[in-house]
């Protein structure tokens, strides 16, 4: 980090980062539910 940085607020490449692993995150767990469904069926 630099001296001119602000304090709290991220560079826009972490922030999209952060994102999309959320909605990766999410993703993963909407998957993993819809497997146990699918595989509690069975």
């Amino acid at each position: 980090m630099l001296w001119s940085d602000p304090e709290n607020e991220p560079p826009e490449e972490l922030r999209e980062m952060q994102a999309s692993l959320r909605r990766l995150g999410l993703f993963l767990a909407v998957a993993m539910v819809i497997a146990m469904i699918v595989l509690g069926i069975r």
